[in-house]
């Protein structure tokens, strides 16, 4: 059962998980070893719509891969941490750092491995295909599984709870 929250004005970093969250958690490795993953484009645009807030948006992955750095790039993003053996002491280090209280702190995951900062932080979300344990824990559900609109739904929800959203809006309806 999820806790729903709908405000959160303390709100300050959000950290995205990539594989099973910006991506469908599939890992496309080829014969010389490249790998590639698919992202959706709306997920992209909506963490733009973050950073654009003044947001501090990161991507924190256990994985290791030039595809993440280079999509991040594209959408925005300086924080990445990739290659990351233990989320949990990642994020201590990330509050201890920026004198962010975990009440300020949102993460969005899928697995067990994002357990940790799910249970720690203000704002714990996940994709609707998320592990069982974490869907427990998950204060935002979103309705589409990870790589298919996941993340935007999650943005969006973000950026209501703060308020933002009608000046988002306003600014495409100006034009």
């Amino acid at each position: 059962m999820t806790r729903a929250l709908t405000k959160f004005p303390d709100l300050k970093w959000i950290g995205f998980d990539i594989d099973g969250v910006m991506t469908d958690g599939g890992i496309i490795i080829n014969d010389q070893g490249s790998e590639s993953k698919r992202f959706n484009s709306r997920d992209g645009h909506g963490v733009k719509m973050l950073v654009r807030s003044g947001l501090r948006v990161a991507i924190v992955t256990g994985r290791r891969s030039n595809v993440v750095e280079l999509r991040a790039r594209e959408i925005g993003i300086t924080e990445v941490h990739q290659k990351v053996q233990d989320k949990l002491v990642l994020y201590k280090e990330i509050l201890a750092s920026s004198g962010l209280r975990p009440e300020e702190t949102a993460f969005a995951g899928d697995d067990i491995v994002d357990l940790p900062i799910l249970v720690r932080c203000g704002l714990a979300m996940c994709p609707a295909d998320a592990v069982p344990e974490v869907l427990d824990v998950a204060h935002f559900v979103s309705r589409s599984a990870g790589g298919h609109g996941a993340a935007r739904e999650m943005v969006e929800h973000i950026l209501k709870g703060l308020g933002f959203w009608p000046d988002i809006m306003a600014r495409y309806l100006e034009k």
